[in-house]
C-alpha cells in the first residue's frame, strides 16, 4: 500500500493550513497517511527533525511517497540523503534552499543551519526518482528563481503558482489540488 508522509513547516502542526485536507483526500483514494507532528516546531532543529523521520518512516520502500511544506521539504530532503533505498517520489511545497526577508534576528538564528549546512544532491537524487516543486513567485521569504533553479538541478517539476505567497491557510490555501495531481502521477 503506498504511504504518504506529510510534513508540516516551521511553526505549524498537522492541523493547519491544507494537510487536514490533503490527508482526506489521499485517504479516499487508498493511500495510507501519516501527518506527525514535528519536534521543537518553534525552533526546528536538523538532526530532530531528520531522526524524527527516520523514526516515524521506518523502512522506506518505493511505496512511501512525501509531501514537504518549507522547512518540511527542507526536512525530506534531508532525510532523503540518509538512507539508502529509493522512495516513491516527493511533491514539495514551498521548498527552498534559500531564504529571505526573515522576520528577526532570532528567526535568522534558527534558519541558518538549514540554509548553512550543505545537502548531498547525488544521495538525494539516488534516493528520489521522482520530484515536483510547487512554488510562487511572490513567496514572501523571496529567492524565487534562485529556489526554482535548484529544484530543476534536483529533477523536480516545477510548478509556478502565481501570487499564491507561502501556500499556506494565511494565503488562502486550504485545499492544494496540484499536490494530488502530482502523486497521482508518480
Amino acid at each position: 500500500m503506498k504511504k504518504v508522509y506529510i510534513i508540516h513547516g516551521w511553526g505549524a502542526e498537522p492541523h493547519h493550513d491544507w494537510f487536514p485536507w490533503l490527508a482526506a483526500e489521499l485517504k479516499k483514494l487508498g493511500y495510507q497517511v501519516i501527518v506527525p507532528t514535528m519536534p521543537d516546531t518553534d525552533e526546528p532543529v536538523i538532526s530532530r527533525w531528520v531522526e524524527s523521520l527516520a523514526d516515524i518512516v521506518g523502512r522506506p520502500n518505493h511505496e512511501t511517497f512525501f509531501v514537504g511544506h518549507s522547512i518540511g521539504v527542507q526536512a525530506i530532503l534531508r532525510y532523503l540523503e540518509t538512507i539508502k533505498t529509493p522512495v516513491g517520489g516527493a511533491v514539495f511545497v514551498a521548498g527552498w534552499f534559500n531564504l529571505d526577508n526573515l522576520e528577526d534576528e532570532e528567526a535568522e538564528d534558527i534558519a541558518r543551519p538549514w540554509l548553512e549546512t550543505p545537502i548531498n544532491m547525488e544521495k538525494v537524487k539516488k534516493n528520489l526518482p521522482r520530484s515536483s516543486l510547487i512554488i510562487s513567485d511572490n513567496d514572501p521569504f523571496g529567492c524565487f528563481e534562485e529556489n526554482k533553479q535548484k529544484f530543476a538541478e534536483l529533477g523536480s517539476k516545477i510548478i509556478v503558482l502565481s501570487g499564491a505567497g507561502h501556500i499556506g491557510k494565511s494565503d488562502g490555501f486550504t485545499k492544494l489540488p496540484p499536490v494530488i495531481d502530482e502523486l497521482a502521477g508518480f
